[in-house]
C-alpha cells in the first residue's frame, strides 16, 4: 500500500527533481525545457527486495513560455542496495506541449551555417544574464544535465544544472549538432559544486542525445 507524503518534506523535493530531468530530458530540445513548477502531490510505496517507489503529481513549465504549463504524473523507482543503477522513471504528460519545430529548425540551421565552430563559457555570467543567441546552448544543456541526473540520483542528492563553465561545438561529417559542455551540477544536499563534462548530440528529428558524461574531480 501506497502512503501519502506530505509535499515539502525532503525526499518529496528530490524525487520530483529526478522525475522532472527525466521528462525534460525526453521531451526537451534548444527550444524548450521543461521545469517543475508545482510538486502536487506525492505517494511513497516500499516494494519489499526491490526499492522504494514514487507516485508523483507534478506541474511542469515551459522556461521560455511560463504560461505554459503542463501536468505530469510520474513513478520513480530506486533500486535497494545497489548504487550503480539509474531510477526507473515512467511518466504520462496531459495535454500538449508546444511546437518547437520552427524554433529547433532555425537553431540547427543557424549553427551548421556557422564559419567557425561556437565556442563560449560562463552561462548564465555572474549576473545570472544568458545572451539570447546563446539561449538554446543553455536550453540544451539543461535538457541533457536531465540525463545526469536521472542516472546519477539516488534518493540521498538532489543535483540541478547551476552553470555552463564551457561549451565547444565539435564539427561532424553526419548530421548532428556535437556539443562538448563542462557544467556544474549543484548538489543541494550536500552543497557541493560538481564539475561534469557531456557530449551532448542533437538533431531535431532525433531529439537530445547524451553519448559520454562524466564527473570530474571536485571545484
Amino acid at each position: 500500500r501506497a502512503m501519502e507524503l506530505p509535499p515539502g518534506r525532503v525526499p518529496a523535493g528530490r524525487v520530483a527533481a529526478v522525475a522532472a530531468g527525466f521528462v525534460r530530458f525526453q521531451r526537451g530540445s534548444p527550444a524548450r525545457a521543461l521545469a517543475l513548477r508545482a510538486l502536487r502531490g506525492v505517494r511513497a510505496q516500499d516494494i519489499k527486495d526491490v526499492g522504494h517507489k514514487y507516485y508523483l503529481d507534478l506541474e511542469l513549465e515551459d522556461v521560455l513560455d511560463k504560461d505554459s504549463t503542463v501536468n505530469c504524473s510520474a513513478e520513480v523507482l530506486y533500486h535497494l542496495g545497489n548504487k550503480n543503477i539509474a531510477p526507473d522513471v515512467q511518466f504520462t504528460l496531459e495535454g500538449e506541449l508546444k511546437s518547437t519545430e520552427e524554433a529547433d529548425h532555425r537553431f540547427y540551421t543557424r549553427i551548421r551555417s556557422l564559419e567557425k565552430e561556437l565556442v563560449a563559457e560562463n552561462i548564465p555570467d555572474s549576473h545570472g544574464h544568458v545572451p539570447p543567441e546563446l539561449e538554446p546552448i543553455h536550453l540544451l544543456a539543461w535538457v541533457a544535465s536531465g540525463y545526469v541526473i536521472w542516472q546519477n540520483s539516488t534518493e540521498n542528492t538532489q543535483l540541478q544544472l547551476a552553470q555552463i563553465k564551457h561549451v565547444k561545438q565539435v564539427k561532424r561529417s553526419d548530421e548532428y549538432l556535437q556539443f562538448d559542455y563542462v557544467v556544474l551540477l549543484h548538489e543541494m544536499v550536500s552543497q557541493e559544486m560538481i564539475p561534469w563534462e557531456m557530449t551532448v548530440l542533437w538533431h531535431p528529428r532525433d531529439g537530445v542525445q547524451v553519448t559520454r558524461d562524466s564527473r570530474q574531480p571536485g571545484h
